[in-house]
């Protein structure tokens, strides 16, 4: 059990904090059009898609759970049949990355939510959420959560409240700096110091 005060992070780790949410009704949506230009899809993807946009949406926040994931554990969740991914598309590109999974009966995970740089600030966000939200609720659940930690976008957390979750647990989480094993870039998520 950890004690009150600092606690030495070994060099070469990251710790974060990670946020618990979770909607046990579904909450009301403030309903936004799609930006211009931006269409929302169902996709099927296939690896070289999925770690494409995992890595564009997920770098700039330190997204590596995934990565970790050999080719053939990856593609077991995503042709799993209650594993749903969505995404939205402008100038030809996918620039999101909704993924739900329903594979604990009555429940829904939001496993990753995010934009690229070209959809931040457009109001994509919020339709992405209004999406999320509505394509959980379809389904026979009664819970909706997610997690989110403090190397996420400093946005997110509020964001996340204001669509309709609560907070209810956190956790600290611990593990191999990613830059430094090869998994991202040393130039990904520059709001986290990298320390050898």
């Amino acid at each position: 059990m950890l004690t009150d005060g600092y606690h030495d992070v070994p060099d070469g780790k990251v710790a974060m904090v990670v946020t618990q949410l979770e909607m046990k009704s579904q909450a009301a949506r403030r309903d936004v059009a799609l930006p211009q230009g931006v269409t929302f899809r169902k996709a099927t993807p296939d690896l070289a898609w999925y770690r494409d946009v995992y890595a564009r949406v997920g770098s700039p926040w330190m997204w590596f759970g995934r990565r970790r994931l050999d080719d053939a554990a990856l593609m077991e969740i995503l042709n799993d049949p209650e594993v749903a991914v969505f995404t939205l598309s402008r100038d030809g590109q996918d620039e999101a990355l909704l993924e739900l999974d329903f594979r604990q009966p009555g429940a829904c995970e939001l496993a990753h939510f995010g934009l690229t740089p070209k959809l931040i600030g457009s109001g994509a966000g919020r339709y992405l959420m209004n999406q999320a939200i509505g394509q959980a609720w379809a389904a026979p659940i009664t819970r909706f959560h997610l997690n989110t930690c403090t190397f996420d976008s400093p946005q997110a957390l509020d964001f996340y409240i204001r669509s309709g979750f609560t907070p209810y647990h956190r956790k600290i989480e611990l593990a191999d700096d990613p830059r430094l094993t090869g998994l991202l870039p040393e130039d990904a998520a520059p709001h986290v110091p990298l320390i050898r």
